[in-house]
């Protein structure tokens, strides 16, 4: 593994994102409202063009000044994130497109993937996405060249204090 310089990345952010993520989408299941699934697509789209989390505005202007929610800035690579944001707004859009078609199984059952994953990386510190990311770069694939930090396995949060 070569050396690589690791950038600093709020988790707090990545995990806020991932909340409002759940929140909206089941909030959508439950209300049967497959807007709510397109419009967390969107956010989710326009947050992988701008390269940072889509929902991290509710953490900058909302949660982070009220403190409830404090930074929690690691020594990491920010493009595994931003791959799994981007796998997410696929399978967002995906099962959106299949709602308004109206495959209600097929469209509800791609969005709690999301759910799920997003869950499991908000409350386990596994990001599925960034591990895909991870192995990709092991293969060479075109376009995927970070490594996970030393000593961390690829997809969970590095633990805080890791030198660069």
């Amino acid at each position: 593994m070569t050396s690589q310089i690791l950038q600093k990345v709020d988790h707090s952010a990545l995990k806020t994102n991932q909340l409002v993520i759940i929140l909206l989408s089941v909030l959508g299941f439950i209300l049967n409202q497959p807007i709510l699934a397109a419009f967390v697509a969107l956010v989710m789209g326009i947050g992988s063009a701008l390269k940072t989390p889509g929902f991290g505005f509710v953490y900058k202007s909302l949660l982070k000044p009220r403190g409830w929610m404090k930074p929690d800035v690691l020594n990491d690579n920010p493009e595994p994130h931003r791959f799994a944001q981007f796998l997410g707004f696929l399978f967002m859009t995906a099962g959106s497109i299949a709602l308004f078609f109206g495959s209600s199984i097929l469209g509800w059952s791609l969005i709690w993937i999301v759910v799920a994953l997003a869950a499991l990386n908000a409350f386990g510190g596994f990001c599925v996405g960034c591990a895909v990311y991870y192995w990709l770069a092991r293969i060479n694939a075109p376009g995927f060249s970070k490594h996970p930090p030393l000593g961390t396995f690829p997809g969970m949060k590095p633990k805080a204090g890791q030198s660069i």
